[in-house]
């Protein structure tokens, strides 16, 4: 099968053009999905691709790695996961809201003497990425975790911009945003995401790394398994429920979907822990972990689609991405809209 064209592949990221619980038996490949299994096969970092619709597994194929029951390393999906147990800290009351302003929370965290902005940064600003703190991501990743605080460190950055300005992606944000849910719930974040949502999600979430006080580290690293993260994904589609029980209200969900920024990187709008690409009536919202560790929800179509690959293969300076989104839009959707035809 011939690469997907890349002239295609751009229009289908931007616009998605070509929109239109049971696990399949192994080594069992539906014959309209023969074409993904083929287009994925072309890429030699990708692992495993689940595709689930309305509650059925319609594909599970593992071309490489572990299998789909075992647990890997979804990187930066654990943003988004860290973005739903934020909502359910709101639910349930450990958290005011996405207004919350985070500074009186961290008093021992500010720098001597903290900029005055530092008081206007609210928890939504953190779980959009517009802090206006400079970046712990990209080239001062490797800084930050060598710090002997990452909190004070992701803190103690120099604005670059304004609160509620433009997106800068950081995964200090998110690490901050762990920290402050564990000092509103005296809880571990990996006690948090096992009661609320390993427990109502029936899956296993081991530990994953710490910083050096010991905090599990709020956006990256996390461990789940390719099934794991589709049921997360059929909870999400689902406004919120599983198998017909709440696990965060739908009014989060909601929320976490409306665009609050862009990436200057993608182009594609970004919302509470979720980006967004196609058009706005037939909207794509994903997850998106370094090395192309992907969850996709697609409303429109009840669709949740889960896609890992070699977490040590970049994937956004290669484009590697942007085939992913290809395959989703040129061949699992149409695979999948026949099936149901």
């Amino acid at each position: 099968m011939p690469l997907i064209d890349r002239r295609r592949l751009l229009l289908a990221s931007a616009g998605l053009i070509g929109f239109a619980a049971t696990r399949p038996a192994f080594g069992a490949v539906q014959p309209q999905f023969s074409d993904v299994v083929a287009a994925a096969r072309q890429y030699p970092q990708l692992r495993t691709v689940l595709v689930d619709r309305g509650g059925t597994m319609v594909l599970s194929e593992t071309l490489s790695g572990p299998a789909p029951e075992r647990a890997v390393n979804v990187k930066s999906v654990s943003k988004t996961i860290l973005a739903t147990l934020v909502g359910i800290a709101i639910d349930r009351g450990h958290l005011k809201g996405v207004d919350e302003p985070i500074a009186p929370h961290f008093r021992d965290k500010l720098p001597k003497s903290p900029d005055p902005r530092l008081e206007r940064v609210t928890v939504g600003h953190l779980l959009a990425m517009r802090s206006g703190l400079e970046r712990t991501s990209g080239a001062n990743y490797g800084r930050w975790t060598a710090s002997t605080d990452w909190v004070r460190f992701a803190l103690g950055r120099p604005f670059v911009d304004e609160p509620g300005g433009r997106m800068l992606y950081s995964t200090g944000n998110s690490h901050v945003l762990g920290a402050l849910l564990v000092r509103r719930t005296d809880r571990t974040l990996l006690q948090l995401a096992r009661e609320w949502l390993g427990e109502p999600l029936g899956i296993t979430i081991s530990p994953w790394p710490r910083d050096p006080q010991g905090l599990y580290f709020g956006g990256n690293d996390m461990t789940l398994s390719p099934e794991a993260l589709l049921r997360f994904a059929r909870m999400t589609l689902a406004g919120g429920e599983f198998e017909g029980r709440r696990v965060v209200s739908k009014a989060w969900i909601d929320a976490a979907f409306v665009p609050q920024a862009r990436s200057p990187h993608t182009g594609h709008a970004y919302g509470y822990g979720w980006f967004q690409m196609g058009p706005a009536d037939r909207p794509v919202h994903y997850g998106w972990g370094y090395g192309g560790q992907m969850v996709y929800v697609v409303p429109h179509l009840g669709l949740s689609v889960v896609i890992t690959s070699d977490p040590a293969s970049p994937s956004g300076r290669t484009g590697y991405v942007r085939d992913l989104h290809a395959l989703l839009a040129e061949e699992i959707i149409p695979a999948v809209t026949a099936s149901a035809g």
